[in-house]
């Protein structure tokens, strides 16, 4: 038994119904690992996710992205009557898998070439989000001041 039942959590949390889901499809993706992927930290701010998809054609696969969730497809055309297999091992089948990504991460560019789909991906906070220096200005200074009349 290697499902767990989050219905429970839905019932009793309020505003938290994001990580409830979050727990439940991390929980699924794990029982699927086709096709390999690998995640790689390219700079400071950005990323590629590299998916093993050896004999998808570009037309086959399918990016989405939607509400900090990307969506990637491989739909295979059924082209089974044409062929006649004596051995069939290679795995053609459909997939989907989905990565979380994090806030003001932004899909830059994917490109597919020898077998390998790579997604690049850009963390772009927003002006207001990035940390400012404030300069400190310097002024007169206070001590130099006298209050009340003017010395003789």
């Amino acid at each position: 038994m290697r499902t767990i039942d989050f219905s429970p959590l839905y019932r009793s949390v309020v505003g938290f119904d994001r990580l409830a889901q979050l727990l439940e499809t991390a929980t699924a993706d794990t029982a699927s690992g086709y096709p390999p992927y690998n995640i790689e930290r390219t700079d400071e701010n950005a990323y590629r996710i590299e998916l093993a998809v050896a004999g998808f054609k570009p037309e086959e696969l399918n990016i989405e992205v939607k509400q900090n969730l990307l969506t990637v497809q491989g739909r295979k055309a059924a082209n089974d009557e044409q062929r006649r297999f004596l051995h069939r091992g290679l795995a053609e089948r459909d997939f989907e898998r989905r990565f979380q990504l994090a806030d003001y991460v932004v899909v830059t560019e994917a490109q597919i070439s020898d077998g390998l789909l790579s997604i690049n991906l850009k963390r772009e906070l927003p002006d207001a989000l990035k940390p400012r220096r404030i300069d400190i200005a310097v002024g007169p200074a206070s001590a130099s001041l006298i209050e009340g009349e003017k010395a003789a």
